[in-house]
């Protein structure tokens, strides 16, 4: 066991070591990177965009088809979907396919061909005569919300205006805790302070932003049941599932139960029927 951590105590050393040297090239390639380059993702990261493989997806009978994994990204699209379902909307009816981003299923011919930059959700309506494909959460809940009208304000002001912005809020913050606190904290190859340190300082500033906000409003655009909307879904996927200690085994050291509004409107949503099914949500396989 001393052996054991004293190798580990060296090789944090030395990359400690090799992270304090480094000096950019002064053209970046990614075969002088490393081969750990990614951590956990490093299989699967390129430089380059486009298909990999050959794949067909497949296509249920249903109007929506929807191509995705139980991320927090995902989770948003089917938290939507599960909505219209529990208000009856039988024309919202989908079939729901995973996509496998380890096995690199996201670089498919067909996925990409909907999503030429790779990434889930991806949805395809075929509601009407011509199929339309969508990409990015944010676009695939505004489409849903004003197709069917629900979980968006109808009118022109300020109501309309709030929620719009908080989704933005979220498509610009997300990134910061997903890929900058998420991956330095849970997933690169070795600890690294400064990354840890800088987007942990964010993410809690994006926190705290949450919780003033949510001290005076039951929802992101105001009071009562009829102003949840798409803001609440597509900001609870990612800031109210990690209030409620959900991603990155994190909460302690990020001491979530301080924001005690964020809490308070994580629960609330997370006690929806829809919200129970969508985070579990059955994706059939496509091979």
């Amino acid at each position: 066991m001393s052996n054991a951590n004293n190798n580990d105590t060296n090789n944090t050393s030395d990359n400690n070591d090799q992270n304090a040297a480094y000096t950019p090239p002064k053209v970046w390639s990614m075969e002088a990177s490393g081969k750990d380059n990614g951590g956990k993702f490093a299989g699967s990261n390129r430089p380059t965009a486009g298909a990999r493989h050959e794949q067909k997806l497949p296509i249920g009978d249903n109007p929506f088809q929807l191509y995705s994994l139980n991320t927090p990204n995902g989770v948003k699209v089917n938290i939507i979907l599960e909505e219209l379902a529990e208000l009856g909307i039988k024309e919202a009816a989908y079939d729901a396919y995973k996509i496998n981003i380890m096995e690199n299923d996201q670089f498919g011919s067909d996925f990409v061909a909907i999503n030429p930059n790779s990434k889930i959700p991806a949805l395809v309506d075929y509601s009407g005569e011509t199929p339309i494909k969508l990409f990015e959460s944010g676009a695939i809940l505004m489409h849903l919300a004003e197709k069917f009208d629900q979980f968006i304000p109808k009118q022109p002001g300020q109501q309309r205006a709030d929620c719009l912005s908080w989704v933005m809020w979220q498509m610009g913050s997300a990134p910061y805790l997903g890929g900058g606190f998420g991956h330095f904290y849970a997933y690169a190859p070795y600890p690294m302070q400064y990354p840890i340190d800088r987007f942990t300082m964010e993410v809690k500033r994006q926190l705290d932003v949450l919780d003033q906000h949510l001290a005076n409003h039951d929802y992101m655009t105001g009071d009562g049941e009829e102003n949840y909307t798409i803001a609440d879904i597509i900001i609870w996927a990612w800031y109210g599932q990690l209030a409620l200690g959900k991603l990155y085994e994190a909460a302690e050291f990020l001491d979530v139960t301080s924001y005690t509004h964020v809490r308070r409107w994580a629960q609330q949503i997370n006690e929806r029927p829809a919200v129970q099914r969508a985070v579990d949500l059955e994706l059939k396989p496509i091979k």
